[in-house]
Order: structure tokens, then C-alpha cells, then sequence
């Protein structure tokens, strides 16, 4: 099941899911040796426990006149598992209206390769997704929560998802780095 956009990338932030879920599933078949995995490509398989974080983090990289500025964003479970119902909650102020043009550029690294890099259209994907939150986007506080699925079969891996919004004029609109840790054995 693909990911839908979660919250109007507060609004960048959810619709980066898509993405992110078509590399989570890419990476899957990679390591499986399904029908995307590549000939070339070399994964390490780890025995034993390994120490990693216990949960996902995020870092809030943008600055104090960005139009989207993030309060929390929480998830649970806490961490997230391969295979089970995903809860996002985002809260945000919106501190300048958001109209249509916004877009975001969405990168998503498995480790320190590239697997996914896509720009979309910030309204159009609310819209296409029906999400609570459409465009225009009135200044004010927002809180959005939103589930989605993970794919079941998720490399153990450490995956970060790098999203960059705009607003219509070309001003940061949100600027956010999230880290996932699938590597943690399963309890």
C-alpha cells in the first residue's frame, strides 16, 4: 500500500511519505532479490544484536521566518515497525498563507545512497489526497494526524528523508531531515 500525503507538507512533511514508501519498497526488493534488485548491489547482512537509537528523530532545520514552523511531529508506534499501521501527528504554525505553487523537493537516502529524489506540487497533492488541510492555507495553528501502512519488508537499514518546502514565491516554506532506524531487532 502506498503512502498518501499525510498532512499538506505541514505540509511537506506527509506527502514526502509517497516517496518515501516507494524507496522503502524498492530497497525491499533489493535485498529480497525481487525484480528491482540489481546485480551489482551488495547488502550486509548483520547477525547478532546491534545498538542503535531506540526510536526515529527528526531535526527541524529551518529558520524562524520560514511560513511552516514545527512544533512536534510524533509517531507511534514509537518506533516504527515494518508491517503495521503507521500514526503521524504533526502539529505546526503556519505563519504566511499558502498558495497554490508551493512545491517541495523530497530526497530519501538508504544509509548514505540515494535511492529517491522527487519535486511535487504541495496543494495538488493535499487535493489528489483529500487531506484535511487544502490550499490556500490560512495562517494559524495546526494539528494534523494521519496512518498509513509500512511496507512489511523493510531492509534493516537506516533511512533518512530530507524534505525542502517552498512557498509559490520561491520562500522556505519548511525545511526538515527525519532518520529512521530499521536496523533495531525486533523485541
Amino acid at each position: 500500500m502506498k503512502f498518501t500525503p499525510l498532512l499538506l507538507p505541514l505540509l511537506a512533511i506527509p506527502a514526502s511519505a509517497s516517496i518515501a514508501n516507494d524507496a522503502l519498497s524498492w530497497a525491499s526488493e533489493l535485498v529480497s532479490g525481487g525484480k528491482g534488485s540489481l546485480a551489482t548491489a551488495h547488502v550486509a547482512e548483520v547477525d547478532g544484536p546491534i545498538r542503535t537509537m531506540d526510536s526515529w528523530s527528526y531535526v527541524d532545520c529551518g529558520l524562524a521566518t520560514d511560513a511552516i514552523q514545527l512544533k512536534s511531529i510524533k509517531v507511534s508506534p514509537d518506533p516504527p515497525v515494518p508491517g503495521k499501521n503507521l500514526t503521524v501527528s504533526v502539529e505546526a504554525d503556519v505563519l504566511e498563507r499558502i498558495e497554490d505553487g508551493a512545491y517541495a523537493d523530497v530526497t530519501v537516502k538508504l544509509g548514505l545512497i540515494k535511492l529517491l529524489q522527487k519535486q511535487f506540487d504541495v496543494c495538488e497533492e493535499a487535493a489528489n489526497a483529500n487531506a484535511s488541510v487544502q490550499c490556500p492555507v490560512e495562517p494559524g495553528p495546526y494539528s494534523v494526524q494521519h496512518t498509513v501502512e509500512l511496507p512489511e519488508e523493510i531492509p534493516k537499514a537506516k533511512f533518512s528523508v530530507q524534505v525542502r518546502g517552498y512557498t509559490a514565491e520561491d520562500e522556505d516554506m519548511v525545511c526538515l531531515d527525519l532518520f529512521v532506524d530499521f536496523m533495531k531487532p525486533k523485541n
